[in-house]
């Protein structure tokens, strides 16, 4: 049932939530096959487990157990951990043509010339509002293969120079991110390239499952920083979604760790691109897609339509989903910007923020009782939250961080 929160929130549960383990669904995620995928991404020199910081103040702040906040800015040198999906992608594309498997070849064999004699030079293509395209651009440059990047109408310069300089043949389109995925297959088709996107649809659903793997690796890193702190599991994690590919990875990595109790999964999205909210929305669980430009400052999050696999995962495993209003997100910003005494500064992009900008709006604003009960977010709670992004876009961070953009209603 749907619920207006307030003008800035909207909150809805999912009815289809269904805890039973399902092992059709679970299986790519197990322990066992995250281990070969993480094993790979580390053959790469540039590998560095990124920090898992614990923000104790703020807890205390918001009156809750714990919080925890991964942060993906220290990735690879690129500011996201979007390249983690492609890195994995790219390279289990090469392994298969090579036929070899992937848990016996590392990153420098693939960037091998008996590689490059046996396929050849690929041109791997993609549609990204700048993370993800900057992912597979590196990855096929560091792989010695090219890469064609088209972004949505609205996409910032900074991010297309940023893609630009990964090698990448990138131009910014004047369609909305969906229709510039349809166009992206539509040209691998055309010139026998390789599409490389994270939503899934009929026929297309390899090197999406692929990008999912990559991306639940943190998790396992997750986990492992978690045992090595002495620190307890989490009883809720709030996801941001697009797509929702990282949620859907990161949620049925998490499912199958802790499936005696497993955390409480929480989809975050914006107002404007909100097709996990629609779809809980609807009576039949059916998905709901969101058309238009879908304007938001979460740039990161401005899809239309959910992947399947995805939609699948968090249809039984999320407990609801709320469609955030983008000062939400600014909000969150900065909160990791301005951290409470000597709790760690996180310099947090506007995809990036919502979970914490939503965490701090359910805790701190007047009439959220309802929804935290229906959450079971009390001062017991242990919250687990993923910056999936830096300042990709400097100027904009500025923007909001110093100079107040996107303001919200004073907390109680």
């Amino acid at each position: 049932m749907q619920n207006t929160i307030s003008t800035y929130v909207k909150w809805v549960k999912n009815v289809f939530y269904d805890p039973v383990y399902n092992h059709e669904e679970l299986q790519f995620f197990q322990e066992k096959e995250v281990e070969v995928i993480h094993s790979f991404q580390k053959t790469h020199k540039a590998y560095t487990e990124t920090p898992l910081f614990h923000l104790k103040n703020l807890a205390e702040h918001l009156d809750v157990a714990d919080i925890r906040v991964k942060d993906e800015s220290y990735r690879f040198g690129l500011n996201a951990f979007k390249v983690m999906g492609g890195i994995y992608a790219v390279a289990k594309y090469l392994a298969d043509r090579l036929g070899e498997r992937i848990e016996n070849l590392s990153f420098e064999e693939l960037q091998s010339p008996r590689v490059k004699d046996t396929l050849g030079e690929i041109t791997f293509i993609s549609a990204t509002d700048g993370n993800h395209g900057r992912g597979v651009a590196w990855a096929a440059r560091e792989l010695g293969h090219k890469s064609v990047i088209y972004m949505p109408k609205g996409s910032s310069q900074v991010r297309l120079e940023a893609i630009r300089k990964e090698g990448a043949t990138a131009d910014i389109t004047e369609l909305n991110y969906d229709d510039a995925v349809r166009m992206c297959a539509d040209l691998a088709i055309q010139n026998n390239w390789v599409m490389v996107q994270d939503t899934a649809w009929e026929g297309y659903d390899h090197i999406p499952l692929w990008i999912m793997q990559g991306y639940c690796t943190l998790g396992k890193e997750i986990i492992d920083q978690l045992h090595r702190d002495e620190g307890e599991p989490p009883t809720h994690i709030f996801l941001q979604a697009g797509v929702g590919s990282f949620a859907a990875g990161i949620a049925a990595y998490m499912v199958q760790h802790y499936r005696e109790n497993p955390p409480i999964v929480v989809v975050v999205e914006p107002d404007q691109a909100d097709c996990y909210y629609k779809s809980f929305s609807n009576k039949e669980g059916k998905r709901e897609i969101v058309t238009g430009m879908m304007d938001t400052i979460m740039a990161g999050l401005a899809c239309g339509e959910p992947n399947t696999r995805a939609f699948r995962i968090l249809r039984q495993y999320a407990r609801g989903a709320f469609s955030c209003h983008d000062s939400i997100a600014a909000l969150g910003m900065r909160i990791y910007g301005n951290p409470l005494k000597d709790d760690p500064h996180v310099i947090s992009g506007e995809s990036g923020a919502g979970t914490l900008g939503l965490l701090y709006y359910l805790r701190k604003f007047e009439g959220n009782q309802t929804v935290c009960q229906e959450l079971a977010l009390d001062s017991q709670s242990r919250i687990l939250l993923i910056s999936t992004e830096g300042d990709t876009d400097p100027d904009h961070y500025r923007k909001i961080v110093w100079e107040g953009s996107c303001p919200i209603m004073k907390a109680k």
